[in-house]
């Protein structure tokens, strides 16, 4: 015990100073000692020193939690009320003046702690009273949540539970984040969710230490937010035909079918929905995303487009209005861009980001500008007339043109310009801030050239993409497992860290219907995404994080949140012998697992034949199933695989 705490202060005397950690600060790779002797302590994201020593604290039936009376530190003890008397039955009370009762004491710092900066905490547990320490409260929050994650998996119930004895290990942790932009982003967009589906979202990404809500509020399939003077925005905009399928397939609608799919937040909403998400310490960053993407927009204000026959469209329901063949920009079907040479574009977003910018106090406003095509711009007169008259050379420049009135328009109501990677083509001033999400090349070339960088780059942070095999779930244009999520680095090597603001994941929404299916589509690899943003890249390690997901999917079943267990679904592999036999090779993705099959159209066990190598399927098979087992336990799903999907990919 001694020695334990002698190595506790030995970790804390080693501390050097730097910066304060807050969305809007720079990142970071400074660390203190980095100590963990505690690897069945599964908290997500992985602190930065976690030092255990002998004993629980035990949580009584009556808690006091002693805290300053300090409105935000009063948002943080209600959650903690919230989460520890709901699951335990225990009366939680809250007092402000220092006590000897006190169970839970959280304190703020008198004089700052330069490690710890605006988000970081210390949280001592020993047997008789738990203390968090930080500068801040949103320091305070954060400690909040990894004390929650040390009590029994039960403490995520939205009820009661019986018969379980809350105890805590003892244990000494310093932590701060790695970077202070943590964001997911969520596309409301193209399925509406509603006011309460969104705090839902908030909900879940707190408990990992996220603290930006990026709300991609519009694009081709809906305007979700009320804009005051355009009252057809909502009630044009906001509503299409529904469609159920695969998204971007389906035939378009019919002129008499009902186009009542969809909604939007009033503003009201709007401010409910910050408030919401500043209690818990998290930043909404808003994004109205033009010139592309803008259907909905056109098909409200048909005087908004370039081309003739705009007051026919409709917002889309998912049928498909543009061509990919030809790679990027796409070809466009219809025209969803708002016209960078007609004036009333300029007036009409002048007026949404007038009131986008009252609505949401972030620094940032995020005005989309990716994949617009060009070629309605390029057959179109005015544009034409644009470009003479401005000097533009190429559909790059008239972009660029768009971008740059668009960015004066947002720093004149006191907000910064943010957008998607492409703006940067037009050439756009130093203070522009770019999403970078084609990979990592765009934003480390960004941060070369002195721009403000959120890497969610789709190599590791596109939450829409597929997590197992094809057949396993909607099928969109690209995998994304686990393990490769896991490998994210927001801070790539060569480039001065002070551009890059930190990291993002993204859900876009095509194809998830309902915030179930968003929900599994964020858990695990918004837990790999939030461990990559915060904790320090020393701690990175698969095999430990993995042991420690298992842990929350155990907590995510208890809190009732949706998650993939597609790490446990093996990988298939095909190729072809010298005689052109198919040939069939297994792989999983975690270590440990044992795969069972059969081909006589049965449902594997663990008494059915175990993969042990590549092998041909029999002559005649049709289908082929496959199950993961961890020891004597399924931990896989189910999975049935047409022999004919295996052959066809065997030629590709």
């Amino acid at each position: 015990m001694k020695n334990t705490f002698y190595l506790f202060c030995l970790s804390l005397l080693s501390i050097p100073a730097f910066g304060q950690y807050a969305p809007n600060t720079e990142a970071t790779t400074e660390t203190i000692a980095i100590v963990n002797n505690a690897p069945d302590i599964a908290i997500i994201p992985e602190p930065v020193s976690v030092i255990k020593s002998d004993g629980h604290f035990v949580l009584p039936s009556n808690v006091v939690i002693q805290a300053p009376a300090i409105p935000e530190v009063k948002q943080v003890v209600n959650f903690l009320q919230e989460r520890l008397s709901i699951p335990t039955g225990s009366y939680v009370a809250e007092v402000s003046a220092p006590t000897t009762t006190s169970t839970i004491n959280l304190i703020l710092n008198e004089k700052q702690n330069s490690a710890l900066g605006a988000e970081g905490y210390q949280l001592s547990v020993t047997p008789n009273h738990i203390t968090i320490k930080a500068n801040k409260p949103a320091g305070l929050f954060y400690g909040v949540q990894s004390l929650v994650q040390l009590f029994p998996k039960e403490i995520e119930s939205k009820e009661a539970v019986e018969n379980i004895i809350w105890k805590a290990p003892c244990v000494e942790i310093i932590d701060y984040p790695r970077v202070g932009w943590r964001g997911l982003m969520f596309d409301v967009a193209r399925h509406f969710f509603t006011k309460a589906e969104v705090k839902q979202y908030i909900d879940a990404m707190v408990r990992y230490k996220y603290n930006i809500l990026h709300l991609h509020l519009t694009d081709d399939e809906g305007w979700r937010i009320e804009i005051k003077g355009f009252p057809k925005l909502t009630e044009v905009g906001a509503w299409n035909v529904k469609k159920v399928g695969d998204f971007g397939t389906f035939f378009p609608p019919a002129a008499d079918d009902p186009r009542n799919y969809g909604g939007f937040y009033t503003q009201d909403d709007i401010r409910e929905l910050v408030q919401y998400a500043k209690e818990r310490f998290v930043n909404i960053l808003p994004e109205i995303d033009v010139p592309g993407h803008s259907l909905a927009a056109i098909a409200s204000y048909p005087e908004l487009s370039c081309t003739p026959g705009a007051e026919n469209y409709r917002v889309r329901s998912g049928e498909r209005i543009m061509d990919w063949s030809r790679g990027a920009p796409p070809i466009a079907l219809v025209d969803n861009t708002l016209c960078p040479a007609n004036e009333k574009v300029y007036s009409f977003l002048d007026t949404v980001i007038t009131q986008v910018a009252q609505l949401f106090p972030f620094e940032y406003i995020h005005m989309g500008g990716d994949e617009a095509p060009f070629n309605f711009w390029e057959k179109n007169d005015s544009i034409k007339a644009l470009m003479k008259k401005e000097g533009l050379k190429s559909m790059h420049e008239v972009q660029g043109y768009f971008e740059k009135r668009i960015q004066k328009i947002v720093e004149s109501k006191g907000k910064k310009f943010m957008g998607w990677d492409e703006i940067l083509d037009g050439d756009m001033p130093q203070n522009t801030a770019v999403m970078s999400w084609r990979g990592m090349k765009y934003g480390i070339e960004a941060a070369k050239r002195k721009h403000e960088v959120v890497m969610s780059p789709t190599t590791y942070a596109y939450l829409d993409y597929m997590q197992a095999d094809v057949i396993t779930e909607p099928k969109v244009y690209a995998s994304l497992r686990l393990s490769k999520s896991y490998e994210f680095d927001p801070i790539p090597a060569g480039v001065d860290k002070k551009y890059i603001k930190g990291g993002q994941a993204n859900l876009w929404t095509e194809q998830v219907y309902n915030i179930r299916q968003a929900e599994y589509m964020t858990w695990p690899r918004g837990l790999a995404i939030a461990e990559s943003v915060w904790s320090p890249i020393e701690k990175k390690n698969w095999n430990n994080f993995f042991n420690r997901v298992e842990q929350h999917f155990k907590r995510l079943d208890v809190a009732e949140t949706k998650y993939a267990p597609s790490v446990y679904d093996p990988i298939f592999s095909v190729s072809r012998s010298a005689d052109k036999q198919l040939m069939i090779e297994l792989s999983t993705e975690v270590q440990g697992l044992d795969i069972y099959y059969s081909f006589d159209n049965s449902f594997p066990d663990r008494f059915y034949p175990k993969y042990t190598e590549k092998m041909t399927p029999p002559k005649d098979a049709t289908t082929m199933r496959v199950i993961t087992y961890k020891g004597k336990q399924p931990v896989g799903r189910m999975l049935s695989m047409p022999i004919d999907e295996l052959s066809k990919r065997s030629r590709k």
